[in-house]
């Protein structure tokens, strides 16, 4: 019993901290996200006065961040996608998901790598690492200010959809690059020269966890909006839906071992899809609760990315940092305007100002750090991964998002011209 009360008083701890984010927010008009880094700082800062454990650990982490936060956020933010609109950008979306993930993980791994110069304390396994974490991206903000600029209903989609099938795709390319280092440290090593893994099957395991995730989640859509109906109940088809998107998850990674997050991508727009005529009835009260429970694990998990984050960081990782901040820049431009060319053959044409809206604004932020928390710190260059994501998720939130609002005012002006 005393385990279960000092378990509720830590959550609790975090959940004020998170509702502290959000009134610094308020009152330095500033992005939530950014609030909530600061309270999780404070929090972190109060820590040794108030002589309190958080119980947050790395080994606890993963699970915390795979299986309660990640889902929530992937199911809100695929259920907020119009379908109509997706269905026209899928396969540009898709093409950026897939072969632009792959080119900006590759490039930002080539770029640290070189860049570091170390290749006993940073070597390859750890540079493939950062970029497959740093080629997720998190454009809220972007969107948020697309929207307040009234920006055009496609580009919103096509923005908000390759972010999320980016991300998914991102964390597939993680799960298999961390597999393959987890199996280095366990070996002690990889001393024969052999590769662990060669680029056939790295090709056969992400296209066998990509599919199969969307088999699973279209699944389990179908299934979610025929209960729902049978059902036939606000309160017991939202109780659904929030089942889904855990159930999705942990059926995909636990039971087929194919892609969670895929499956609830693909669950949420299959039970949208699906349930678009009960807006009004059963699904009466889905917007409001997803954009709550959206709200809560973002502000969740960057109070306690200010929990986690130290000055020792960026005093020993200063290099590391800017160099990490550079790669993902340069990173996100090359694979942006190298991909997008190619839309035009599998669906519409990107214009040119979108471009720079997408590369500009592909700011690193939820899912990156969500990433970077659940590394093992078996790892012996785990904290030189942290502190670069971290150097660049601030960046991202402090230059990239701030300046994002002008970039758009811009094209926008110019377009109109």
């Amino acid at each position: 019993m005393e385990g279960v009360t000092t378990l509720v008083g830590q959550g609790l701890y975090m959940a004020v901290a998170a509702v502290v984010g959000l009134m610094l927010a308020r009152i330095l008009r500033t992005d939530i996200t950014l609030g909530c880094l600061i309270a999780g700082v404070l929090a972190g800062v109060l820590l040794p006065v108030l002589d309190y454990d958080t119980g947050l650990r790395a080994a606890n982490l993963q699970q915390l961040v795979f299986f309660v936060i990640l889902p929530v956020l992937i199911f809100e933010a695929a259920w907020q996608i119009e379908p109509r609109l997706l269905k026209r950008w899928l396969g540009p979306i898709f093409l950026f998901s897939t072969l632009g993930v792959v080119v900006c993980a590759l490039i930002i791994a080539l770029l640290t790598f070189f860049g570091i110069n170390h290749p006993e304390g940073f070597p390859w396994i750890a540079a493939l690492l950062t970029g497959a974490i740093l080629a997720a991206t998190d454009p809220v903000s972007v969107v948020t200010k697309l929207r307040q600029s009234d920006a055009e209903a496609e580009l919103l989609t096509l923005v908000e959809g390759e972010s999320l099938f980016n991300d998914a795709a991102a964390i597939v390319l993680f799960s298999l690059v961390l597999g393959v280092a987890s199996h280095s440290v366990m070996e002690g090593g990889i001393e024969t020269g052999e590769p662990l893994i060669g680029a056939a099957d790295v090709a056969v395991y992400f296209v066998v966890t990509f599919a199969g995730g969307l088999a699973v989640g279209l699944l389990c859509g179908l299934v979610t909006a025929v209960v729902v109906l049978f059902l036939g109940s606000a309160g017991a088809g939202l109780m659904t839906l929030v089942l889904a998107a855990f159930g999705s998850f942990y059926l995909a990674e636990h039971v087929v071992h194919v892609s969670g997050i895929i499956s609830v991508v693909t669950c949420a727009i299959v039970a949208r899809v699906c349930l678009r005529e009960q807006c009004e009835t059963y699904l009466v009260h889905v917007e409001p609760t997803w954009d709550w429970l959206g709200l809560l694990f973002n502000a969740l998990i960057f109070v306690i990315m200010g929990v986690t984050i130290t000055f020792e960081m960026f005093a020993h990782q200063w290099l590391a940092i800017l160099i990490a901040i550079a790669a993902s820049i340069g990173a996100r431009a090359l694979a942006i305007f190298l991909v997008a060319p190619l839309a035009h053959l599998v669906g519409p044409q990107i214009p040119k100002a979108w471009r720079l809206i997408m590369g500009w604004g592909g700011l690193r932020g939820v899912v990156a750090v969500a990433l970077v928390l659940s590394l093992p710190t078996e790892l012996p260059y785990w904290w030189t991964v942290q502190s670069m994501v971290f150097g660049v998720v601030l960046f991202s939130l402090l230059v990239q998002g701030s300046s994002s609002a002008w970039l758009i005012g811009k094209l926008q002006k110019n377009d109109r011209c």
